[in-house]
């Protein structure tokens, strides 16, 4: 079965009232990026409340398809076999057709379900259904027809031309990317934080990501590990640019001057200052982190709120309820995982006490952090203004 188009089903897009069309202005932006390197010519519109992806002449359906399951605010890709209107005669003609072709297997139940977008058409819905389920039935006795439960939903639209088509093909459902503003992702190499990313953009959130580097504590294997996890995420978010800190010598600071069961406190308090830095250059909405609550000693009630308190913007966290293992099972369904658990450490790691803090004191932290008031202005302008920036796609 050759389709010659795609209909895109759309979820919470549909309520959105007078502001419908900029959401599906968008989704259909987000639909050409996706469809920018995939064989084909693809030719994207809006007709009478619906979209179209009109394949024209020879295309990959299998990648076309796959492109369009990562783009965000799409729930059904139905693939479309149309046909120029020359009488009802031939439509059910060209019904019996397609079902012969799409269900060799007649053994089943069916409806059909008409939608009549060409008001001048002679025949009304209830009509066309009637009509063409007994067309059906009669070039296939064997078939039977079921209106409540059918295995095969036949759906027809009649417009300038009939679209038919009886899959529907899960999308991913969510906001399209950019409908919801912009923020920034703190991004290492491990599960969660990709995981992370995914999850804000479902939503229509667009995203930078900052990456903390520590060479020569870490390798370069190590941030071309990160720079491929922002490639896989990017799949889905779109282009993201991806800030690149040197942050051996703040490491190595606050690793001299301050109490070692408080370093990843401070250190990931520094981390979430330089990372509103460039949010806030870029004019991002909120920082989005991959924590989750008890996962590991710094990611506590206490702890989370002790890295909050350097930051002025909100901070989002995705995952934050979820359990490791829920967490993993998407980063396997979005093609992070297996990147995400190559063996190369981050900074995190690197400088990680042998018994950190669980429950920190705020005044605390800021009173060790006091030890660093002489270098740590100085050291904190070096990173950020030596940053490495990259766009990944």
């Amino acid at each position: 079965m050759v389709f010659h188009a795609f209909l895109i089903k759309y979820g919470e897009i549909g309520i959105k009232g007078k502001n419908r069309y900029l959401f599906e202005d968008a989704l259909i932006r987000q639909m050409r990026y996706a469809l920018r390197d995939v064989d084909g010519t693809f030719d994207i519109h809006k007709s009478q409340g619906r979209i179209y992806v009109e394949c024209e002449g020879e295309y990959d359906y299998e990648e076309t398809v796959a492109s369009l399951k990562r783009v965000f605010g799409i729930v059904g890709i139905c693939p479309v076999v149309h046909v120029e209107d020359q009488g009802f005669e031939q439509l059910k003609k060209d019904v019996v057709d397609y079902m012969d072709q799409m269900y060799p297997d007649k053994n089943t139940t069916f409806k059909v379900e008409a939608r009549r977008g060409k008001k001048s058409y002679p025949k009304n819905s209830m009509e066309i259904n009637c009509d063409l389920g007994e067309a059906i039935l009669e070039a296939f006795p064997e078939i039977r027809v079921d209106v409540h439960k059918p295995e095969i939903k036949l759906n027809i639209e009649i417009r300038e031309q009939i679209y038919i088509y009886s899959e529907i093909i899960p999308g991913p459902g969510g906001m399209p990317v950019g409908t919801n503003g912009k923020a920034m992702l703190l991004l290492s190499g491990g599960i969660d934080s990709p995981v992370a990313g995914y999850m804000i953009s479902k939503r229509g959130v667009g995203l930078e990501a900052t990456y903390f580097h520590a060479p020569p504590y870490t390798s370069e294997r190590a941030k071309q590990k990160v720079i491929d996890l922002a490639k896989l995420v990017a799949k889905y978010s779109g282009p993201i640019k991806l800030h690149i800190v040197n942050f051996t010598d703040i490491q190595l600071y606050i690793y001299d001057k301050c109490p070692h069961d408080e370093l990843t406190i401070i250190m990931r308090r520094y981390m979430m200052k330089i990372a509103e830095h460039f949010a806030k250059e870029s004019g991002c909405l909120g920082l989005i982190t991959g924590e989750s609550i008890g996962q590991v000693a710094s990611q506590t009630m206490q702890s989370l709120a002790a890295t909050n308190d350097v930051c002025t913007l909100p901070v989002y966290r995705p995952v934050i309820g979820f359990d490791k293992q829920e967490i993993v099972e998407i980063a396997e369904k979005i093609d992070t995982y297996e990147t995400s658990i190559l063996p190369f450490e981050d900074c995190c790691t690197i400088f990680v006490a042998k018994h950190p803090v669980t429950k920190p004191n705020i005044n605390v932290i800021r009173r060790s952090e006091e030890n660093l008031a002489e270098k740590i202005d100085e050291l904190f302008a070096t990173a950020v203004n030596t940053v490495e920036t990259i766009v990944v796609k």
